[in-house]
């Protein structure tokens, strides 16, 4: 159901422009009910994370905080901690 994402913890100070973690391994889709993919893109608090921290394209951080307010709505994460 979901493929593995390869997330890299050294975007920020790696050499060149960073690109989007979704666009780079071509994810058409990013399904509310995948939860080790979500976590990554909320903080502690569970809020959000802007597209500065996380790097991800404009088309894919709508569609992450599309699925992030999905799960919250169906109860699969907590609205805070």
């Amino acid at each position: 159901m979901s493929t593995k994402i390869i997330f890299s913890t050294n975007q920020k100070h790696s050499l060149g422009k960073r690109r989007c973690t979704f666009c780079t391994n071509q994810m058409a889709e990013i399904d509310y009910k995948d939860l080790g993919t979500i976590k990554h893109f909320m903080d502690g608090f569970r809020r959000i994370k802007n597209r500065y921290y996380t790097g991800v394209c404009l088309a894919h951080q709508k569609k992450i905080a599309n699925a992030i307010k999905r799960a919250r709505h169906v109860a699969l994460v907590p609205f805070t901690n």
